[in-house]
Protein backbone atom coordinates (compact mmCIF):
# COMPACT_ATOMS: atom_id res chain seq x y z
CA UNK A 1 0.00 0.00 0.00
CA UNK A 2 1.43 3.39 -0.99
CA UNK A 3 1.84 6.16 1.54
CA UNK A 4 -0.47 8.41 -0.48
CA UNK A 5 -3.30 5.90 -0.17
CA UNK A 6 -3.05 5.96 3.64
CA UNK A 7 -3.55 9.72 4.02
CA UNK A 8 -6.81 11.00 5.50
CA UNK A 9 -6.26 14.31 3.74
CA UNK A 10 -4.51 14.80 0.36
CA UNK A 11 -2.24 17.45 1.88
CA UNK A 12 1.55 17.28 1.93
CA UNK A 13 3.77 19.80 3.72
CA UNK A 14 6.48 20.79 1.26
CA UNK A 15 10.04 20.51 2.54
CA UNK A 16 11.38 24.02 3.11
CA UNK A 17 15.11 24.13 3.78
CA UNK A 18 16.80 26.92 5.65
CA UNK A 19 14.63 26.92 8.76
CA UNK A 20 10.88 26.80 8.03
CA UNK A 21 10.61 22.99 8.01
CA UNK A 22 10.89 21.63 11.54
CA UNK A 23 10.21 18.26 13.18
CA UNK A 24 7.26 19.88 14.97
CA UNK A 25 5.73 20.98 11.66
CA UNK A 26 6.31 17.64 9.92
CA UNK A 27 4.86 15.70 12.85
CA UNK A 28 1.82 17.97 13.19
CA UNK A 29 0.91 17.62 9.51
CA UNK A 30 1.36 13.84 9.56
CA UNK A 31 -0.58 13.44 12.80
CA UNK A 32 -3.45 15.44 11.31
CA UNK A 33 -3.75 13.00 8.42
CA UNK A 34 -1.53 14.67 5.84
CA UNK A 35 2.12 13.95 5.12
CA UNK A 36 4.83 16.01 6.79
CA UNK A 37 8.33 16.44 5.39
CA UNK A 38 11.75 17.22 6.78
CA UNK A 39 14.13 19.27 4.68
CA UNK A 40 17.60 17.69 4.70
CA UNK A 41 19.12 20.42 2.55
CA UNK A 42 21.78 22.65 4.13
CA UNK A 43 22.03 20.67 7.40
CA UNK A 44 24.53 18.04 8.42
CA UNK A 45 23.86 14.32 8.75
CA UNK A 46 23.85 14.41 12.53
CA UNK A 47 21.13 17.03 12.64
CA UNK A 48 19.11 15.09 10.05
CA UNK A 49 19.26 11.97 12.24
CA UNK A 50 18.16 13.98 15.27
CA UNK A 51 15.23 15.52 13.38
CA UNK A 52 14.09 12.11 12.10
CA UNK A 53 14.18 10.80 15.66
CA UNK A 54 12.16 13.78 16.90
CA UNK A 55 9.42 13.28 14.29
CA UNK A 56 9.17 9.62 15.29
CA UNK A 57 8.87 10.62 18.93
CA UNK A 58 6.01 13.00 18.09
CA UNK A 59 3.93 10.76 15.77
CA UNK A 60 3.70 7.22 14.48
CA UNK A 61 2.27 8.41 11.17
CA UNK A 62 4.32 8.32 7.92
CA UNK A 63 6.54 11.26 7.01
CA UNK A 64 9.17 12.08 4.40
CA UNK A 65 12.68 13.48 4.03
CA UNK A 66 13.80 15.62 1.10
CA UNK A 67 17.34 15.48 -0.30
CA UNK A 68 19.23 17.99 -2.45
CA UNK A 69 21.03 16.31 -5.33
CA UNK A 70 24.48 17.71 -6.19
CA UNK A 71 24.44 20.07 -9.15
CA UNK A 72 26.56 18.50 -11.90
CA UNK A 73 27.04 21.74 -13.82
CA UNK A 74 30.16 23.89 -13.83
CA UNK A 75 30.22 27.56 -12.93
CA UNK A 76 31.74 30.68 -14.44
CA UNK A 77 34.34 31.56 -11.81
CA UNK A 78 34.89 35.02 -13.26
CA UNK A 79 31.17 35.78 -13.06
CA UNK A 80 31.09 34.60 -9.44
CA UNK A 81 34.00 36.85 -8.55
CA UNK A 82 32.41 39.81 -10.29
CA UNK A 83 29.24 39.23 -8.27
CA UNK A 84 31.30 39.09 -5.08
CA UNK A 85 32.85 42.47 -5.91
CA UNK A 86 29.38 43.87 -6.51
CA UNK A 87 28.10 42.70 -3.11
CA UNK A 88 31.21 43.54 -1.07
CA UNK A 89 30.17 47.15 -0.24
CA UNK A 90 26.76 45.98 0.99
CA UNK A 91 28.38 43.33 3.18
CA UNK A 92 30.75 45.95 4.61
CA UNK A 93 27.78 48.18 5.47
CA UNK A 94 26.31 45.28 7.44
CA UNK A 95 29.60 44.65 9.22
CA UNK A 96 30.23 41.20 7.71
CA UNK A 97 32.51 39.62 5.13
CA UNK A 98 31.13 37.62 2.24
CA UNK A 99 31.62 33.87 2.35
CA UNK A 100 33.96 31.84 0.16
CA UNK A 101 32.08 30.84 -3.03
CA UNK A 102 32.93 27.17 -2.76
CA UNK A 103 31.12 24.25 -4.35
CA UNK A 104 30.00 21.11 -2.58
CA UNK A 105 27.52 18.25 -2.64
CA UNK A 106 25.53 19.12 0.53
CA UNK A 107 26.86 15.85 2.05
CA UNK A 108 24.50 13.99 -0.26
CA UNK A 109 26.32 10.62 -0.13
CA UNK A 110 26.39 10.69 3.67
CA UNK A 111 22.72 11.64 3.96
CA UNK A 112 21.68 8.97 1.49
CA UNK A 113 23.70 6.39 3.43
CA UNK A 114 22.03 7.47 6.66
CA UNK A 115 18.56 7.07 5.15
CA UNK A 116 19.49 3.63 3.82
CA UNK A 117 20.72 2.60 7.26
CA UNK A 118 17.66 4.02 9.04
CA UNK A 119 14.84 4.06 6.47
CA UNK A 120 11.96 6.50 6.53
CA UNK A 121 8.62 6.07 4.72
CA UNK A 122 9.32 8.54 1.86
CA UNK A 123 12.42 10.17 0.40
CA UNK A 124 11.97 12.87 -2.22
CA UNK A 125 14.61 14.49 -4.39
CA UNK A 126 15.08 17.96 -5.86
CA UNK A 127 17.64 19.58 -8.17
CA UNK A 128 17.49 16.77 -10.71
CA UNK A 129 16.74 13.07 -10.70
CA UNK A 130 18.39 10.44 -8.50
CA UNK A 131 20.33 7.65 -10.15
CA UNK A 132 18.80 4.23 -10.65
CA UNK A 133 20.99 2.63 -7.97
CA UNK A 134 19.81 5.07 -5.29
CA UNK A 135 16.17 4.52 -6.24
CA UNK A 136 16.55 0.74 -6.10
CA UNK A 137 18.45 0.79 -2.81
CA UNK A 138 15.84 2.96 -1.08
CA UNK A 139 12.94 0.91 -2.38
CA UNK A 140 14.60 -2.32 -1.24
CA UNK A 141 14.51 -0.92 2.29
CA UNK A 142 10.80 -0.13 2.07
CA UNK A 143 11.18 3.59 1.33
CA UNK A 144 9.04 5.20 -1.35
CA UNK A 145 10.99 7.39 -3.76
CA UNK A 146 9.50 10.60 -5.12
CA UNK A 147 11.14 12.67 -7.84
CA UNK A 148 10.49 16.39 -8.38
CA UNK A 149 10.04 17.57 -11.96
CA UNK A 150 9.46 20.94 -13.57
CA UNK A 151 9.02 19.84 -17.18
CA UNK A 152 7.19 16.95 -18.89
CA UNK A 153 10.24 15.09 -20.19
CA UNK A 154 11.68 14.87 -16.69
CA UNK A 155 8.58 13.00 -15.53
CA UNK A 156 9.09 10.42 -18.26
CA UNK A 157 12.72 10.03 -17.25
CA UNK A 158 11.76 9.69 -13.58
CA UNK A 159 9.27 6.94 -14.37
CA UNK A 160 12.00 5.00 -16.19
CA UNK A 161 14.11 5.12 -13.02
CA UNK A 162 11.43 3.25 -11.08
CA UNK A 163 10.30 5.99 -8.70
CA UNK A 164 7.00 5.60 -6.86
CA UNK A 165 5.55 9.08 -7.41
CA UNK A 166 6.32 12.33 -9.18
CA UNK A 167 6.10 15.77 -7.60
CA UNK A 168 5.04 18.18 -10.35
CA UNK A 169 6.25 21.68 -9.46
CA UNK A 170 4.88 24.69 -11.31
CA UNK A 171 6.61 28.02 -11.61
CA UNK A 172 4.21 29.56 -9.06
CA UNK A 173 5.98 27.69 -6.24
CA UNK A 174 7.94 29.47 -3.56
CA UNK A 175 11.58 28.65 -2.97
CA UNK A 176 13.95 26.94 -5.36
CA UNK A 177 13.01 25.34 -8.63
CA UNK A 178 13.17 21.60 -8.07
CA UNK A 179 14.32 20.48 -11.50
CA UNK A 180 17.33 20.84 -13.76
CA UNK A 181 17.93 23.03 -15.60
CA UNK A 182 16.16 25.69 -13.54
CA UNK A 183 15.06 27.92 -16.43
CA UNK A 184 11.65 26.28 -16.95
CA UNK A 185 8.48 28.39 -17.01
CA UNK A 186 5.66 25.85 -16.86
CA UNK A 187 2.70 26.94 -14.78
CA UNK A 188 1.35 24.17 -12.59
CA UNK A 189 -1.94 23.27 -14.30
CA UNK A 190 -0.54 22.99 -17.85
CA UNK A 191 2.46 21.06 -16.53
CA UNK A 192 0.27 18.75 -14.47
CA UNK A 193 -1.93 17.93 -17.44
CA UNK A 194 1.07 17.35 -19.73
CA UNK A 195 2.70 15.05 -17.19
CA UNK A 196 -0.57 13.20 -16.52
CA UNK A 197 -0.97 12.55 -20.24
CA UNK A 198 2.32 10.63 -20.39
CA UNK A 199 2.89 9.26 -16.89
CA UNK A 200 0.91 6.58 -15.03
CA UNK A 201 2.54 7.20 -11.65
CA UNK A 202 0.78 9.00 -8.79
CA UNK A 203 1.31 12.75 -9.14
CA UNK A 204 1.75 15.29 -6.36
CA UNK A 205 1.00 18.85 -7.46
CA UNK A 206 3.10 21.73 -6.11
CA UNK A 207 3.16 25.43 -6.84
CA UNK A 208 1.03 28.29 -5.51
CA UNK A 209 -1.42 26.00 -3.69
CA UNK A 210 -2.52 27.61 -0.43
CA UNK A 211 -6.26 27.03 -0.01
CA UNK A 212 -8.92 24.38 -0.58
CA UNK A 213 -10.20 25.46 -3.99
CA UNK A 214 -6.63 25.27 -5.33
CA UNK A 215 -6.29 21.76 -3.90
CA UNK A 216 -9.58 20.83 -5.56
CA UNK A 217 -8.31 22.18 -8.88
CA UNK A 218 -5.18 20.03 -8.92
CA UNK A 219 -7.06 16.94 -7.75
CA UNK A 220 -9.49 17.43 -10.62
CA UNK A 221 -6.53 17.88 -12.97
CA UNK A 222 -5.04 14.49 -12.12
CA UNK A 223 -3.03 14.87 -8.91
CA UNK A 224 -3.31 12.34 -6.10
CA UNK A 225 -2.38 15.00 -3.54
CA UNK A 226 -1.30 18.62 -3.24
CA UNK A 227 2.00 19.77 -1.77
CA UNK A 228 1.73 23.04 0.15
CA UNK A 229 4.69 25.00 1.45
CA UNK A 230 3.80 28.67 1.77
CA UNK A 231 0.49 27.68 3.39
CA UNK A 232 2.44 26.47 6.45
CA UNK A 233 4.93 29.34 6.80
CA UNK A 234 2.76 31.22 9.30
CA UNK A 235 2.02 28.17 11.46
CA UNK A 236 3.45 28.27 14.99
CA UNK A 237 5.26 24.98 14.35
CA UNK A 238 7.20 26.42 11.39
CA UNK A 239 10.68 27.83 11.87
CA UNK A 240 9.90 30.98 9.87
CA UNK A 241 11.33 34.21 11.26
CA UNK A 242 8.95 37.05 12.27
CA UNK A 243 10.22 39.01 9.27
CA UNK A 244 9.41 36.12 6.93
CA UNK A 245 5.95 35.66 8.45
CA UNK A 246 5.20 39.35 7.94
CA UNK A 247 6.30 39.20 4.31
CA UNK A 248 4.06 36.17 3.69
CA UNK A 249 1.11 37.95 5.31
CA UNK A 250 1.61 40.98 3.07
CA UNK A 251 0.26 41.55 -0.43
CA UNK A 252 3.74 42.14 -1.88
CA UNK A 253 4.50 40.56 -5.27
CA UNK A 254 6.94 37.71 -5.75
CA UNK A 255 9.63 37.12 -8.34
CA UNK A 256 12.02 34.42 -9.48
CA UNK A 257 15.67 35.25 -8.92
CA UNK A 258 19.18 33.82 -8.70
CA UNK A 259 20.43 36.78 -6.67
CA UNK A 260 20.45 35.01 -3.30
CA UNK A 261 21.77 31.52 -4.11
CA UNK A 262 22.74 31.26 -7.78
CA UNK A 263 19.71 29.04 -8.47
CA UNK A 264 16.30 30.33 -9.47
CA UNK A 265 13.95 30.64 -6.54
CA UNK A 266 10.73 32.52 -5.90
CA UNK A 267 10.46 34.97 -3.04
CA UNK A 268 8.80 38.20 -2.02
CA UNK A 269 10.43 40.95 -4.06
CA UNK A 270 12.65 43.30 -2.06
CA UNK A 271 15.46 45.78 -2.67
CA UNK A 272 18.21 43.16 -2.82
CA UNK A 273 16.34 41.10 -5.40
CA UNK A 274 15.50 44.09 -7.57
CA UNK A 275 18.99 45.55 -7.45
CA UNK A 276 21.04 42.40 -8.02
CA UNK A 277 18.91 39.91 -9.95
CA UNK A 278 20.12 40.94 -13.40
CA UNK A 279 23.76 40.63 -12.33
CA UNK A 280 23.43 37.34 -10.45
CA UNK A 281 25.31 34.45 -12.09
CA UNK A 282 24.26 30.83 -12.35
CA UNK A 283 26.15 29.01 -9.63
CA UNK A 284 24.69 26.92 -6.82
CA UNK A 285 25.92 26.43 -4.13
CA UNK A 286 28.72 28.92 -4.81
CA UNK A 287 26.49 32.00 -4.66
CA UNK A 288 24.68 30.59 -1.63
CA UNK A 289 27.96 30.30 0.28
CA UNK A 290 28.98 33.75 -0.92
CA UNK A 291 25.83 35.50 0.32
CA UNK A 292 25.20 33.41 3.44
CA UNK A 293 26.91 35.80 5.95
CA UNK A 294 25.11 38.78 4.43
CA UNK A 295 21.72 37.06 4.57
CA UNK A 296 22.36 35.89 8.12
CA UNK A 297 23.10 39.48 9.14
CA UNK A 298 19.85 40.62 7.50
CA UNK A 299 17.89 38.00 9.44
CA UNK A 300 19.67 39.00 12.65
CA UNK A 301 18.81 42.66 12.09
CA UNK A 302 15.28 42.01 10.82
CA UNK A 303 16.17 43.71 7.53
CA UNK A 304 13.52 42.59 5.04
CA UNK A 305 15.12 44.69 2.30
CA UNK A 306 18.05 42.26 2.08
CA UNK A 307 16.88 38.87 3.42
CA UNK A 308 15.60 36.12 1.15
CA UNK A 309 11.86 35.70 1.81
CA UNK A 310 10.79 32.59 -0.09
CA UNK A 311 7.08 32.45 -0.85
CA UNK A 312 4.74 31.24 -3.57
CA UNK A 313 2.61 33.54 -5.69
CA UNK A 314 -0.54 33.01 -3.59
CA UNK A 315 1.20 33.80 -0.28
CA UNK A 316 -1.38 36.35 0.97
CA UNK A 317 -3.81 33.44 1.41
CA UNK A 318 -1.61 31.72 4.03
CA UNK A 319 -3.16 31.56 7.50
CA UNK A 320 -1.83 32.11 10.99
CA UNK A 321 -3.12 28.80 12.36
CA UNK A 322 -1.69 25.62 13.85
CA UNK A 323 -0.58 23.19 11.16
CA UNK A 324 -3.24 20.60 12.00
CA UNK A 325 -5.96 23.21 11.49
CA UNK A 326 -4.47 24.21 8.14
CA UNK A 327 -4.60 20.56 7.04
CA UNK A 328 -8.19 19.97 8.10
CA UNK A 329 -9.56 23.33 6.97
CA UNK A 330 -7.91 23.23 3.55
CA UNK A 331 -9.07 19.64 3.05
CA UNK A 332 -12.65 20.53 4.00
CA UNK A 333 -12.57 23.50 1.62
CA UNK A 334 -11.34 21.21 -1.15
CA UNK A 335 -14.20 18.78 -0.60
CA UNK A 336 -16.71 21.62 -0.65
CA UNK A 337 -15.18 23.08 -3.81
CA UNK A 338 -15.28 19.72 -5.60
CA UNK A 339 -18.90 19.19 -4.56
CA UNK A 340 -19.81 22.64 -5.86
CA UNK A 341 -18.15 21.86 -9.20
CA UNK A 342 -20.06 18.59 -9.51
CA UNK A 343 -23.27 20.50 -8.86
CA UNK A 344 -22.46 23.07 -11.53
CA UNK A 345 -21.22 20.66 -14.17
CA UNK A 346 -24.12 18.43 -15.14
CA UNK A 347 -24.01 15.75 -17.84
CA UNK A 348 -25.25 16.85 -21.25
CA UNK A 349 -29.01 16.46 -21.42
CA UNK A 350 -29.78 16.85 -17.75
CA UNK A 351 -31.48 20.23 -18.16
CA UNK A 352 -33.54 18.98 -21.08
CA UNK A 353 -34.57 15.84 -19.17
CA UNK A 354 -35.56 17.98 -16.21
CA UNK A 355 -37.68 20.15 -18.48
CA UNK A 356 -39.35 17.12 -20.04
CA UNK A 357 -40.13 15.71 -16.60
CA UNK A 358 -41.63 19.06 -15.58
CA UNK A 359 -43.76 19.18 -18.73
CA UNK A 360 -45.03 15.64 -18.25
CA UNK A 361 -45.88 16.43 -14.66
CA UNK A 362 -47.95 19.40 -15.79
CA UNK A 363 -49.87 17.22 -18.26
CA UNK A 364 -50.60 14.46 -15.78
CA UNK A 365 -53.92 15.82 -14.37
CA UNK A 366 -57.45 15.28 -15.65
CA UNK A 367 -57.94 16.35 -19.23
CA UNK A 368 -60.18 19.32 -19.89
CA UNK A 369 -62.05 19.51 -23.12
Amino acid sequence: MSVLSTLRHPIIAAPMAGGPSTPALAAAVSAAGGLGFLAAGMIDTGRLAAEVAEVRARTDRPFGVNLFLPDPGGVDEAAIQAYAQRLAPLAAERGVSLGAPVGGDDAYPEKLAALLADPVPVVSFVFGLPDRAAVAALRERGTEVWATVTRPDAATAAARLGVDAVVVQGTEAGGHRGGLPDDDDYALLPLLRLVAAGCDLPLVAAGGIVDGPAVAAVLAAGAAAAQLGTAFLRCPEAGSSPMHRAAVASAAPTALTRSFTGKRARGVANDFLRQHDAAAPIGYPQVLHLTRPLLAAARRDGDASVANLWAGQAHPLARDLPAAEVVTEVSAEARAALAAVVERVRPVGDDQDAGNRSGRAGQGGPETR
